[in-house]
């Protein structure tokens, strides 16, 4: 079925205002284009691999909003928008207020992303998609069957490659670990295939919780072993509380050098003595400041490790 799409062109600042006469109108949803610069709060949370580089803010903002011509009268309701942004633009600025018309196919949105999801290795460990089959020569390796979501990372990125690697390493039978900004629980699942005994994976999505849920059923992981809590571990305390104190021989962190920063000293006291905290998702031209907040925060450098231009650094916290 084709869907008809329309982009309709604004400026920033009347965007609220635009979508709730579009609203008003009958069209109930729209989709935001613009050049905003994130703010302070938005990086907090943006739990990811890597941010975008994005463009210089020009103050333009264009809405795509869908109407399905079988079951709406398309004409009348861009004749009723276009009446309520001439009566907007007679008190306030717009800017154009143009609405250009496109087709596009009635596709599969929320499942879409997977054709771009494919099985792939780290060193010996396979990690694939619940829709991809394990082939007979990958049989004898190790297994991760990880469903990202919509959300989360996939484990692809370097950031991730590097954490796995160093969780080899260092990750002992019975262990407690903490991960910071779990998303999917790709970290948290490959500890305990390596043999933590338990591990708390914090997040800011709430979409965490299910997504890591799935994934821990998928792996065989028991319950109990992989736990979840919603919450700030930068400056939220009651969160803090919640994970503990002086428990965990491993913290986990693949997150992003200036969240990493004011994370290192809120962690540290969840730290057993000797314990390893293994940070990444660094640009090699960040990594001093992880290490500076390391060293700040008490802890000794351990190791600093590298793939293409993404750095993990691990450090130990003293006895």
């Amino acid at each position: 079925m084709k869907w008809k799409k329309y982009r309709l062109k604004t400026i920033e600042d009347a965007e609220d205002i635009v979508i709730a006469t579009l609203y008003d109108c009958g069209i109930e949803g729209a989709e935001i284009e613009d050049k905003k610069p994130l703010t302070r709060e938005e990086k907090e949370q943006m739990f990811v691999d890597i941010l975008p580089d994005l463009p210089d803010d020009d103050g333009i903002a264009y809405l795509n909003f869908y109407l399905d011509p079988e079951e709406t009268d398309t004409e009348a309701v861009l004749q009723k928008a276009r009446e309520a942004l001439d009566e907007l633009r007679s008190y306030t600025d717009i800017g154009e207020g143009t609405i250009e018309e496109s087709e596009t196919e009635d596709k599969d949105w929320i499942n879409n992303w997977k054709q771009y999801f494919k099985q792939f290795y780290v060193d010996d460990i396979l990690i694939i998609p619940s829709w991809e089959q394990v082939k007979e020569e990958d049989r004898d390796k190790m297994i991760l069957h990880i469903d990202p979501g919509t959300a989360f990372g996939t484990g692809m990125h370097e950031t991730t490659q590097l954490c796995i690697r160093q969780l080899r390493k260092y990750v002992k039978p019975g262990m407690e670990m903490l991960d910071v900004g779990t998303g999917s629980g790709i970290l948290g699942i490959v500890a305990v295939k390596f043999g933590a005994g338990h591990v708390l994976g914090t997040d800011l999505d709430p979409c965490a919780v299910p997504a890591v849920e799935d994934n821990r059923k998928a792996n065989d992981i028991p319950d109990g072993a992989f736990d979840m809590i919603i919450g700030n571990m930068i400056d939220d305390q009651e969160t803090r509380d919640k994970a503990g104190y002086g428990k965990y021989d491993i913290i986990t962190a693949n997150i992003l050098a200036d969240i990493l920063v004011p994370m290192t000293p809120a962690v540290v006291p969840a730290m057993k003595k000797d314990g390893i905290y293994i940070t990444s998702g660094i640009l090699e031209d960040q990594a001093y400041k992880v290490l500076d907040a390391c060293r700040a925060a008490g802890l000794e450098i351990v190791e600093q490790t590298q793939q293409g231009e993404w750095v993990s650094i691990t450090a130990r916290k003293p006895d």
